[in-house]
């Protein structure tokens, strides 16, 4: 009769390892960091590095693309702002308007407003949640051949998505509701070098005195921007009283 320790030997001989057990027996630390060092040593996939440059530069180039596309598809529409403080409107290099179609108290009389604050209420029940998506729905106006300026579209009526059909002498325009106010991104104009005096000369020309607390402010200034099918909007060009010549206009591009 064979005795224990030979039987536990005879075993151990014949015990099947596992490859994981037989690998982590034989790896020490050392060739752990070795093995470690050369897979840091090893080049990235060409592809791991195309990948982040093809998304940030679609993020570059997201915003003139779709300047490209408005000018290009968009809709001339004309836009009035409203009498400012000079101080408040021309910078050393920018020009910072305010429409008249910005100004709720102007919107919300009109159709659309009362459906428009029901579904989007803060918590004043009379205004908006911030960050509320509207569409002011412009209609065009009859052409002013006595100044050689356009008469500002009229807004008619306000809704929460885009109008799936409007009449040809009516357009969309998105807006955003921010500080008791709506922007339209239409609110500040980079001046060129070559015309930033020019048209700080004619709007401060324009100034005039109005009464009550209102004090001394510019007349408003016409604007004509391009309006996409889908209702974004870019500056093309605008109206100012010319301080230089014999009380006409002088149109500025951007």
């Amino acid at each position: 009769m064979r005795n224990n320790s030979s039987e536990r030997t005879e075993n151990q001989s014949f015990r099947t390892v596992s490859p994981e057990v037989e690998f982590s027996e034989k790896l020490t630390f050392k060739d752990y960091l070795v093995a470690t060092e050369q897979k840091a040593n090893q080049p990235l996939p060409f592809w791991r590095l195309l990948v982040p440059l093809l998304i940030q530069g679609a993020i570059i180039l997201a915003v003139p693309t779709q300047a490209v596309y408005t000018n290009v598809i968009g809709r001339d529409v004309i836009l009035q702002t409203l009498p400012q403080d000079p101080n408040n409107v021309v910078g050393d290099f920018s020009l910072a308007l305010e429409y008249n179609i910005s100004r709720v108290e102007n919107l919300q009389n009109l159709p659309g407003w009362d459906d428009l604050l029901r579904f989007n209420q803060g918590r004043n029940r009379q205004q908006l949640v911030p960050g509320t998506n509207l569409y002011v729905v412009l209609q065009e106006q009859q052409f002013s051949s006595g100044s050689g300026v356009p008469n500002p579209w009229r807004p008619v009526r306000v809704t929460s998505s885009m109008p799936q059909s409007l009449p040809n002498n009516q357009v969309a325009l998105r807006g955003t509701y921010q500080d008791n106010g709506i922007t339209y991104g239409l609110e500040n104009y980079y001046l060129p070098e070559q015309e930033r005096q020019q048209i700080s000369g004619d709007i401060y020309q324009s100034v005039q005195q109005f009464r009550g607390n209102q004090g001394r402010q510019i007349r408003p200034i016409t604007v004509r921007v391009r309006v996409d099918p889908q209702g974004n909007a870019i500056p093309v060009s605008l109206w100012v009283s010319d301080a230089y010549g014999e009380g006409g206009y002088r149109n500025y591009r951007f």
